[in-house]
């Protein structure tokens, strides 16, 4: 039961994600002939030179994407890539239609509103080990074999897609084209650096020094509650002249207050430092990769 209801919880975030997604292009970059962000931004471009909606060409070309990356992903990787494309496609045709004119008249503000949407759309899709196809499935089998963000990875693709526009749109003056080029660019910068900070910011692990009589009772808690490993250390209060034991945890920043809610519950006097690392990798963290 508990398995199905965290299954649906992924994909109900998934296609909160995907909506916020499709609302950056529709409501903002569209209507702007505004041009970035990988695939879609492929489709957007195929939309503005030959009217097709962008949700079919959006559709069409990942699918021949998913199938290359397909053996790579993995079988859940696959499922959850091909419901992100599907459902993407229909939220892109649905909305398309429904939103004829930009929300916001100022270009340049909808390329850096339309930018932040989509960055926070794929961020949640992306902490639910999901994708939208396209240079995020480039992306992801990038990652999985080297240590680079996401978001890097997806700029450099983008970095091809949009330039190519400047070739594509030949119905545009050539400093319509230029300023196409250069609100693309706005578009995909935002956007990296909107993954980026969403994603490090929820990889951010802290270290946790505890000190407290009760130590054996907080360490068990911390492994049978939290599921993250211990250390146990001895060392001598000062002051005191009392021997006394330190508990040393790693646990994800997002995680400490539950840790703090434990600790309290057993020693509301224990004493705690807090320091946030640079990188965790092990069991539990990080994938130490070449």
């Amino acid at each position: 039961m508990r398995t199905i209801l965290n299954n649906v919880r992924t994909y109900f975030l998934m296609a909160v994600g995907l909506l916020i997604f499709s609302v950056g292009w529709t409501a903002f970059l569209l209507p702007h002939q505004i041009s970035g962000s990988g695939v879609s931004g492929l489709a957007a471009i195929i939309f503005y030179a030959t009217g097709i909606p962008m949700g079919y060409t959006y559709f069409a070309i990942n699918v021949v994407l998913v199938i290359i990356g397909m053996k790579v992903l993995g079988p859940a990787s696959t499922v959850k890539t091909i419901y992100g494309i599907l459902v993407a496609a229909v939220m892109l045709s649905i909305l398309q239609p429904l939103i004829p004119d930009a929300v916001v008249q100022e270009k340049f503000m909808s390329a850096l509103i339309g930018g932040g949407l989509c960055g926070v759309g794929l961020a949640i899709i992306f902490t639910q080990g999901g994708s939208t196809g396209g240079t995020d499935i480039i992306a992801l089998i990038v990652t999985r074999y080297r240590n680079i963000s996401l978001g890097r990875v997806i700029l450099y693709c983008d970095v091809i897609i949009i330039g190519s526009s400047y070739i594509i749109l030949t119905d545009l003056e050539p400093l319509q084209r230029v300023e196409t080029i250069v609100y693309g660019f706005v578009t995909m910068a935002i956007l990296a650096y909107t993954l980026d900070t969403i994603l490090s910011g929820n990889r951010q692990s802290v270290q946790v020094l505890i000190f407290s009589r009760h130590f054996d009772m907080i360490a068990d808690q911390i492994t049978e509650k939290l599921h993250r490993g211990v250390t146990v250390v001895e060392g001598t209060g000062w002051y005191t002249k009392e021997n006394q034991r330190v508990i040393i945890t790693l646990v994800r920043k997002n995680e400490a207050s539950d840790l703090y809610r434990i600790i309290r519950s057993i020693d509301d006097k224990a004493f705690i430092t807090v320091a946030n690392v640079m990188g965790v990798y092990g069991r539990g963290f990080e994938e130490l990769k070449r």
